[in-house]
Order: structure tokens, then sequence, then C-alpha cells
């Protein structure tokens, strides 16, 4: 997996910056400390290649020679040119003055106003109007330290390193021309015409043109912001891999996982364990331990212990299935709108409603919440159940909702008795968020407990018709009426027979019910026997599969 391959890389850069410190002590050892023969190191000798003047001033600078117009320089195989210069052979050092110029084979450049460039040390100390030039990167800055051991050079008073692609600013920074590596501290900025990267720390490539986030970073664009105090950016390929809980964020959505992997280009990110995409705009989230999202096409997918969430009315609903999928339809037009699709092993809990289902979709086209495959809802004492149930929703609150084939309400009065009613479809309405009226359609089957005033039951109704209308307030029956009209059956509470009990495709599906939002992930079926007849029903359609192959 892409995340594996992250800590890989990560791992590496870790094991190849400790061989680089060991070698760099190793180097430094080698330039700096004497032979073990206990012989002084030979110095190579700083010689004084060309001047148009040569004199002593012993009142001016009585250690040096000074010498004017057309000075040229050489050490090895450096060469340093000047307006004028003091010399100072004794120490092997001299000290250079205006359109001061030092370069090093055809591949490094040096120039300012001042230089002081010790011959046995081999540093270059140049100030003022700084600028360092290595083929196609410029480095600018008022006072630069270039050690040509070390082949490093290092500002400390604000700088500012640019290449074909990117201006890179900071306080402190040091540039190595032979890696073409460079680190930046405080204040960091780099801009590229298609963002900004702001940060404390930053070590940046200019061969790969890749950015090594050390500390908390920020990436900016017009559509997006990144943060992450560890991963890199290739700002060739517009990529980010980031670790430590980096987020991104997209016009109001933000992604948050242990890991995160951007592609500017193509418009997508992917998360890897502990994630969360929170829409702060519509007020929902998803979490999981993958997931990916599109801002191109605006879709989103979420798998392995996927959670969707929604906030909006205050009391959160959470829904588990093994992939949560959001897909968008004719974007960015006006007959634009969105699917939230679950599949398999849904299940919902909130803390006056709980559902479980094989699979649903949710559309903002028509604010339709489908269920399919033996979907069962509860509310309080309430379970709802049939083939198939749809939920059309209101502003984010329940308008009606629609049971489709074999449906069979049921509300539990206690342990033994409920009050019951099947048919072919039931059609339930809501108002302020509690159904006040039913209407059961077709082969319409009731079992009923009037009761008294103080709640106690009279008996058991049992009755059969083609419609029946019921209807509420505050949650307890009015009035029912039924077409054609039916007396039924009432049964005394001591004189009910025990096979008029229940309606033959009577369920209480206490043992399948959510109980809490741990509760989701934990899938348990229906017993054996207790399944709704086979017929052909309909079914979500299957993700793309083109998107599942990018988990």
């Amino acid at each position: 997996m892409r995340r594996n391959r992250i800590k890989r890389y990560f791992q590496g850069r870790h094991r190849i910056f400790l061989l680089g410190v060991l070698c760099l002590f190793g180097i430094c050892l080698a330039a700096r400390v004497s032979p073990p023969t206990g012989k002084p190191e030979k110095k190579s000798k700083v010689y004084l290649l060309h001047s148009d003047v040569l004199r002593f001033d012993k009142e001016v600078n009585p250690d040096a020679q000074i010498v004017e117009g057309s000075v040229v320089f050489r050490h090895d195989s450096v060469y340093m040119y000047c307006d004028s210069a003091y010399f100072y052979n004794q120490t092997n050092s001299l000290e250079a003055f205006g359109n001061v110029k030092m370069n090093q084979g055809d591949t490094l450049f040096l120039y300012g106003d001042y230089l002081f460039y010790d011959g046995n040390t081999q540093i270059a100390m140049v100030r003022e109007n700084v600028r360092m030039e290595n083929r196609n990167t410029t480095l600018l800055t008022d006072s630069l330290n270039y050690d040509r051991i070390l082949n490093l050079g290092y500002y400390f008073e604000g700088g500012t390193l640019m290449d074909e692609e990117n201006v890179l600013t900071s306080d402190w920074g040091e540039y190595s021309p032979a890696t073409k590596l460079a680190v930046f501290n405080h204040d960091v900025k780099l801009v590229n015409p298609k963002f900004t990267l702001t940060s404390d720390t930053l070590k940046y490539s200019t061969e790969t043109k890749i950015a090594n986030i050390v500390g908390p970073s920020d990436i900016v664009s017009d559509k997006n912001h990144i943060y992450s105090e560890l991963g890199f950016y290739d700002t060739n390929k517009e990529q980010a891999e980031l670790l430590d809980r980096s987020v991104l964020t997209n016009e109001g959505k933000k992604l948050t996982g242990d890991s995160l992997f951007y592609d500017r280009l193509k418009g997508y990110g992917e998360a890897f364990d502990n994630v969360v995409m929170n829409d702060t705009v519509n007020k929902n989230m998803l979490t999981g331990n993958y997931c990916f999202y599109n801002e191109l096409t605006e879709e989103a997918l979420a798998t392995k212990r996927a959670v969707a969430i929604d906030y909006s009315q205050g009391d959160s609903l959470f829904m588990h299935a093994d992939t949560l999928r959001m897909k968008t339809f004719f974007l960015n037009t006006d007959s634009m709108y969105k699917e939230m699709r679950a599949y398999f092993k849904v299940r919902m809990y909130r803390s006056d409603l709980q559902g479980v289902c094989d699979s649903l979709v949710f559309s903002t086209k028509d604010s339709c919440l489908t269920m399919y495959r033996d979907p069962i809802v509860w509310n309080g004492p309430q379970q709802l159940l049939g083939e198939e149930i749809k939920v059309f929703m209101n502003d984010s609150t329940v308008d009606w909702a629609h049971i489709i084939n074999q449906a069979l309400t049921v509300e539990r009065k206690d342990s033994v008795h409920y009050n019951q009613v099947n048919g072919k479809e039931i059609k339930a309405y809501f108002e302020n968020g509690d159904v006040h009226k039913v209407d059961v359609l077709g082969s319409v089957h009731v079992v009923y407990y009037p009761e008294e005033k103080d709640s106690t039951m009279i008996g058991m109704n049992v009755s059969e018709t083609s419609v029946l209308n019921m209807f509420l307030k505050n949650r307890q029956m009015e009035k029912m009426i039924m077409s054609p009209k039916s007396n039924g059956t009432l049964y005394p509470m001591d004189q009910i027979p025990p096979d008029k009990l229940y309606l033959d495709n009577f369920v209480w599906f206490d043992y399948i019910r959510p109980l809490n939002k741990d509760d989701i992930f934990n899938w348990r079926g229906k017993k054996a026997g207790q399944e709704l007849k086979k017929s052909e029903r309909k079914s979500v359609p299957l993700p793309n599969s083109d998107l599942l192959k990018k988990k």
C-alpha cells in the first residue's frame, strides 16, 4: 500500500541522513585533523596572478600587499577577481573589494561587494549584494559563507534561492552545489506559480524539485490547503506524501489521516489509518482506515471500518458499512446532484433512530434515502420492516416514509404484547419529527391493543381490511379508519387465543437492533426461519471498479 511506501521512504531517508552525518564527520576529521604521522598538513598557497598596481602602506595595513586594478587570485582550482584587495601572504588569506567574483570550475560562481578568503581553512565569506550561481540555481543574500572543503554555502541574515520552478526565502539557509540539496530555517517560504509553501524548517532539492517537510508547514493554493509536519512535496509532479496526521482542506472539506497522498494535477487525495473527512458546510463526515476523495469529480470513498456521521441535527447519526461512497452527477450544471451510497452490512444508530439493511443510497436529487434488502428501522418502541424502505427528507428532517412489499410495523407494549400491522405497503407521514398519519395498503392485517386512559390494555383486537388509515398525536393512536370497514374481533386480555397473539410474519428483531454508536460495527443477521419471503428485489448499483482499484 502507498502508506507503507511512504513509511519505507522516510525510514530510508533517516538511514541515509545518519550515513550522511557519519560520512560528513569522517570528512571533517580527514580534512581538519593532522595525519597520524604527526607531520603538519601541507597547505596549498594562494597566488596573486595579476593586478595593475601592487604597493605597501604600513600606515593603512602593515601586514598586507595592497593590489588594485583587474586583480586576479588563484587557490587550487578556484579563481577570484575584484577591483582591489589586501593580500596577506603570511596568513595565506586575502580581502577583496568591489565587483568581487569567485568561480570554481565552470559550474559555481560567487559574486559580491566584499570577500574574505582564508586559504588554510578554505572558507570564503562574501558580503553585500551576494549572488551564488550553480547552473540553474541562484542564491541571493547579503551575508554568505562558503566552505570549499564541504562544498557548502550558508547564509544567516536572510536569503533567497531560485531555480526554474520555485523561489525560496528564509532567515537562515544552506546550499550544497554538489548534492543540489538546500536546508532552510525560520520563516521559510516557497513560492510556486500554483501554490505557496510556508514552514519553519524545510529541505529542498534543486535537482528533483522535491521539498522535504520536517516541521509545521502549510501549502496553500487557490482551492485547497495542506498542513503537515512530516512528508515531502514533489513540486514538479505536484504530488505530496505526508505523515503524522497531516490535513488536506478543500472548500469546506477537511481530510485527515495518519498518512496522506495528494495529486494536485489529477485532483485526488488518499488517506490511510484513522481517517476523518469532515464536511463543515453540510455538517457530515466520513471516518475509516482508508478514504479517497477526488476534488475534480467530487467523488469520495471510505472503507475499513468506514462510518458516515451526520451532525446537522444536533444528535449525530452514525452509519457503518463495508464501503461508503459519494458520487456527483452532472457536475457544474443546473442539474447537478449527489448520491451517498452504502454497500453491505449497513448498520446505523442515533438515540431516537436505528436501522439495518444490506445497502442504501441517499440522493440529493429527490432528498430520498432508500434502504435495500430486508431493511429494518426502529424508533423507540416502533419497528418497521419490508423488502424496501424509502425515506423522503425535507430540510434534513423526515417528511414521509414508504415501506414497499411485505411491510410490517410493530409497536412493543411489553415482552408479550405487540401492536402489529402488515400489508403490501405502508406510508408514514411525519410532522416535527413524529409520525402523525400512517396508511397501510393491500391485504391489511391488524393486531391491536386498545387502552384505557391510564394506559391499561382493554383487550386485543384482530381485524382484516384492504386499506387502513391511522392518525396519531404525541405518538399515541387517536383513531383508525378501515376501508372497507371491519368490525374485527376483540378478545379480553385473559381470553386471548395463543395462536392469535402474532401475525404470520411477526418478528421482534431486538437482537439485531444497534445498541449504541460502537455497536454499528457488530453485524448480526436474522435467525434461520425469520427471513422475508423470497422475491425479485432492487439493490444499490455496485461501486465503480476503477475507483476501488485506487485503494
